[in-house]
């Protein structure tokens, strides 16, 4: 394990020779945002939680070494089995280096304050993609009882008088919504969150609250209501599998012109992602469990591509899609409101070849479709990251990406996936 710590903490590039299509089978990884919930949901109960289908990504890691830190037995770090057992938490702070590495390592407020009864921490680091609030965080808590206070980037927060409660988010934050989760579930009594965020990652947590014995009504809606109880158990759970993972896979053949067969969907997961790509004319087929995307001629979608609250168009696919866009015949307007540096990376896009105008930090006109040439370029973001390989794929000639483990982050074993498709990638690790 320490070795897979060391590995995708060292600085690393990829070197990817483009114009090649993709062709092949691939499968789609564990949930990227599910694994880190259901990580931190561990805290909740002193039994045994065995989690299955992990995927291997470098923020499994760090939620693993701050679990560690927190007094949790973590077996298995770096492979696709996990068992957690927090017999006894022994601190409330976090390490602030780990938080640094890990926006949602807010989550963890949640189960601290419900069997520890306070939490102390600095503002969470992680993609430089916009800062992210926590007020709605504090609001959350503060209903069911916590006494918060607040100096810089510095907070504290105690549970004084745990209460069910019937709470409205004044924004659809999932990580609020899972905070007040894994909270209201060791608070006997009903506590009601309106305006919930439903994403899948939301409801698969939900699923796993109730395998430890908490009552919950309304998953995949904006009301849940929580019957909560002082003492949960353990649980056995297979994260779901990644919908950005599958949506990313899919842009990758049709951007390569290639053909490829994504195993482990689900179905009731991909139905806006899928609605955008055939509006880009990308070919697919989804049946049962499997996606396959056919070479397609891409063409710009009328109207403008929006990121918005699940179900619909999901922000971490918007990068990869902007690149799509870049091969479509015609102009798409892209506009994702919820990160006000989600757009910055297309720098790198503009210098690879492609016409791109900004028209604020929100929205970027992409004009297609335009040859890519291979660039040395560097990875500011996971998401980004991404992107970034994706048009390197579809380039002519060599590309350099370098500062790759912040890409290794979310996705897993990418330089290896790609070659099973016959990518020409090299890894370089210094």
């Amino acid at each position: 394990m320490r070795e897979y710590v060391k590995i995708v903490s060292t600085m690393a590039k990829y070197v990817i020779e483009g114009g090649i299509p993709l062709k092949g089978i691939i499968k789609a990884q564990g949930n990227k945002n599910s694994i880190l919930k259901i990580m931190a949901a561990c805290l909740l109960t002193d039994e045994e939680c065995l989690i299955e289908n992990v995927p291997a990504i470098g923020d499994v890691l760090v939620m693993g070494e701050i679990l560690r830190k927190l007094g949790a037995e973590v077996a298995g770090l770096g492979t696709t089995t996990l068992r957690v057992r927090v017999r006894r938490i022994k601190t409330g702070d976090l390490p602030e280096a780990l938080v640094a590495k890990l926006r949602a390592a807010i989550v963890l407020m949640g189960p601290l304050l419900a069997r520890y009864g306070e939490v102390s921490f600095r503002h969470p680091g992680g993609c430089i993609i916009g800062r992210r609030a926590v007020g709605t965080h504090f609001d959350v808590v503060r209903a069911l009882g916590a006494r918060v206070w607040a100096k810089d980037d510095f907070y504290k927060i105690k549970l004084a008088e745990p209460r069910s409660a019937d709470i409205f988010l004044d924004e659809a934050s999932v990580t609020a919504t899972e905070n007040a989760l894994m909270l209201a579930a060791k608070i006997p009594g009903e506590t009601i969150i309106r305006d919930a965020a439903c994403e899948p990652h939301v409801q698969e947590l939900c699923c796993v609250l109730e395998k430890m014995g908490a009552k919950i009504e309304g998953e995949g809606s904006n009301l849940l209501k929580i019957k909560g109880k002082k003492k949960l158990g353990g649980f056995k759970h297979q994260i779901w599998p990644d919908h950005i993972d599958v949506g990313t896979w899919a842009i990758a053949a049709a951007l390569t012109k290639g053909q490829i067969t994504i195993k482990g969907v689900r179905e009731q997961d991909l139905a806006m992602i899928l609605l955008y790509l055939s509006r880009f004319g990308v070919k697919f087929r989804l049946k049962k469990d499997s996606l396959e995307v056919f070479p397609s001629l891409l063409k710009a979608p009328l109207g403008k591509i929006q990121t918005r609250p699940w179900p619909g168009f999901p922000t971490d696919l918007m990068s990869p899609l902007i690149v799509l866009a870049t091969q479509a015949k015609g102009a798409t307007l892209c506009h994702d409101w919820m990160f006000e540096s989600r757009m910055f990376f297309v720098d790198s896009l503009i210098a690879m070849g492609a016409n791109i105008t900004f028209c604020d930090p929100h929205r970027v006109q992409v004009f297609g479709p335009t040859p890519l040439r291979g660039k040395n370029l560097s990875s500011p973001d996971i998401r980004a990251g991404m992107a970034l390989i994706l048009a390197a794929l579809c380039a002519q000639g060599k590309s350099e990406i370098d500062k790759i483990e912040l890409v290794e982050r979310g996705y897993e074993k990418i330089a290896e996936r790609l070659r099973s498709l016959g990518a020409r990638i090299v890894e370089v690790r210094g």
